[in-house]
């Protein structure tokens, strides 16, 4: 396995990979992997013949209050990890070599960036289409593989494949999940003991609105009332940003759930946010 830091250096890599007419795939990650990280380079692997891993915690995408400086890493436990999990190439650029000093270019998917997520973290997705558009650039992927956890960050970044015409299949994975439901995320090292047995209602809620609609209850404002009390019967100081339930590939909000609708939420316990989806119909 080799580790490039150099931009350049990885441009003349991804040269060589598709002048030998080798396909890759990119798996962009901000390190502090997990089983699910995990999961999408070995789906990599299925996708091509080269498995390009970056690991940047990307300062573009988080707000001036959010959590960049504690955002956990462990470089040399992302190494090992990335190549037990069969990666070739790991990309660990530092931030200059990605935002020089004089940096002032950024791309942005204008509608899709502005609802979910992006209504309680502005700026957050045009960070995203930004550093993952510059990957592309850098690394040449033939195929790009991401989480459906963080579902409403693939759905822009496969718009915005297609907008901007890159030559990438955008391969979108199951969300992987503990034992109890929780869906895996870097994150949710900052919970502690109690956090950690709280932070499964956002599954349980979930799994409520799946078993709501399968009893034949669609009306949008009744799911969100079950969830909203089975996420306090859970926790009750946990603070909900949003239940929503939008259309799968467009974002948008539907009232009634229908083929292709997606509920997600976005939680708040103990200090720390959480986010989870789900397919309903």
């Amino acid at each position: 396995m080799q580790t490039i830091r150099s931009v350049k250096k990885m441009q003349a890599v991804a040269w060589k990979i598709a002048a030998g007419k080798m396909k890759s795939a990119l798996v962009p990650t901000m390190g502090a992997l997990h089983d699910g990280h995990l999961t999408l380079i070995k789906r990599a692997r299925k996708a091509a013949d080269i498995v390009i891993v970056s690991v940047f915690v990307n300062p573009a995408q988080f707000g001036p209050k959010e959590d960049f400086k504690r955002y956990p890493r462990d470089e040399k436990g992302d190494l090992k990890k990335i190549k037990k999990a069969g990666g070739n190439i790991v990309f660990m650029p530092k931030a200059v070599e990605i935002y020089p000093a004089d940096y002032e270019t950024y791309v942005s998917v204008e509608k899709m960036s502005g609802v979910l997520e992006g209504v309680v973290r502005p700026g957050h997705f045009r960070g995203v289409t930004t550093i993952v558009s510059k990957l592309f650039n850098i690394t040449r992927p033939d195929v790009a593989v991401f989480g459906m956890k963080d579902y409403q960050q693939a759905i822009v970044i496969k718009k915005m494949t297609r907008d901007m015409g890159y030559p990438v299949e955008i391969i979108i994975a199951p969300t992987v999940r503990e034992e109890d439901g929780l869906a895996m995320s870097s994150r949710n090292r900052y919970l502690d003991e109690i956090g950690r047995w709280e932070a499964v209602c956002l599954f349980y809620a979930l799994r409520t609105a799946q078993e709501m609609v399968k009893a034949g209850i669609f009306d949008t404002r009744l799911i969100t009332r079950e969830m909203q009390a089975v996420i306090l019967a859970t926790s009750p100081s946990a603070q909900i940003d949003y239940i929503a339930f939008t259309d799968k590939e467009t974002l948008t909000t539907v009232k009634k759930v229908v083929k292709n609708t997606v509920c997600s939420l976005a939680v708040r316990l103990h200090g720390v946010r959480l986010i989870d989806n789900m397919k309903l119909k």
